[in-house]
């Protein structure tokens, strides 16, 4: 294996000059060039030689050579056809790093854990490219992908939305999902220039490490989602308004007033003020109210 060569701004000036490569907008591709934040975010990781680590968006290969000097084994996701050679280049001294040129949303990730790494769960780790960070993290936890954590860098409003809670602005679904999987934890705030090229927004380094057990006990997980992006759809109308103009509340006005009222907070609650606990218990009264209805009118 080779040292980390990546990393600082020479190296990856000349490797993109070697290969004529051009950024492309479509892809949100900003390399990291600042081995302090790299070194962080491998420490914030906790990645051994007992783990298999996911990367996501490998770039050059600059993340990549340090987590391959730090895991058992890498496999790097790359969407863009034109790095393959640079990355083959770049991690030619590594044998424990398979490169997959592929849209990490197309690829049955449960199946690849299960070949590579016996079914155990794996660590993620990542720059994620900005446009496209939301569904990545949301597809990797709602397909129940086996994981101990996942190490992003993100945009900072983001990673901020993330970890905030009731009342705040930034709270809203990505708050809720990422907290009812994950405990999450900013490591490190990012500037621009730590970047090429550089991007027009701060960035930050959060680490979400997998709950073992649910923090709330959920009859309906898919219908508590659901629950809860109908009440942040239109953040300005209350949540009975929320959950009656969605198309995927399928709970007559009556039943959705009822269990509202159980909450106690009255009828004009809006959802941005509901914790985590409330919106589990709020689809389990939807359900419980349901099934009484039926069986009086049965």
């Amino acid at each position: 294996m080779g040292k980390p060569t990546l990393g600082n701004p020479q190296n990856t000036i000349e490797i993109l000059q070697k290969y004529e490569f051009n950024f492309q907008k479509k892809f949100g591709q900003n390399f990291l060039i600042d081995t302090h934040v790299l070194d962080k975010i491998i420490r914030a990781a906790d990645i051994t030689k007992d783990d298999m680590v996911l990367e996501i968006g490998p770039g050059i290969g600059t993340m990549t050579q340090y987590l391959a000097e730090a895991a058992g084994k890498v496999t790097a996701v790359e969407i863009d056809k034109n790095l393959i050679p640079i990355l083959s280049d770049t991690l030619s001294t590594y044998e424990n790093v398979t490169i997959i040129n592929e849209d990490v949303l197309k690829l049955d990730l449960r199946k690849i854990v299960d070949e590579e790494n016996g079914g155990r769960p794996i660590k993620v780790v990542a720059n994620l490219p900005y446009y496209i960070t939301t569904p990545i993290i949301m597809g990797l936890f709602e397909n129940h992908v086996p994981l101990e954590s996942i190490t992003v860098m993100v945009q900072k409003e983001v990673a901020d939305r993330m970890q905030t809670g009731p009342g705040n602005k930034d709270y809203g679904a990505l708050s809720l999902a990422v907290q009812y999987y994950a405990e999450p934890y900013i490591v490190a705030n990012v500037p621009p220039n730590c970047f090429m090229p550089r991007p027009k927004v701060g960035s930050a380094v959060i680490r979400l490490t997998r709950h073992g057990k649910a923090p709330v006990e959920v009859k309906d997980e898919k219908l508590m989602f659901d629950v809860i992006r109908a009440s942040f759809n239109q953040r300005r109308k209350t949540l009975a308004n929320g959950l009656n103009n969605s198309d995927k509340i399928t709970f007559s006005k009556e039943i959705i007033t009822q269990a509202i009222e159980r909450l106690g907070h009255g009828g004009s609650v809006r959802g941005e003020t509901l914790s985590l606990e409330e919106f589990a218990q709020l689809s389990n009264d939807l359900i419980g109210i349901a099934k009484t209805y039926l069986e009086e009118t049965s």
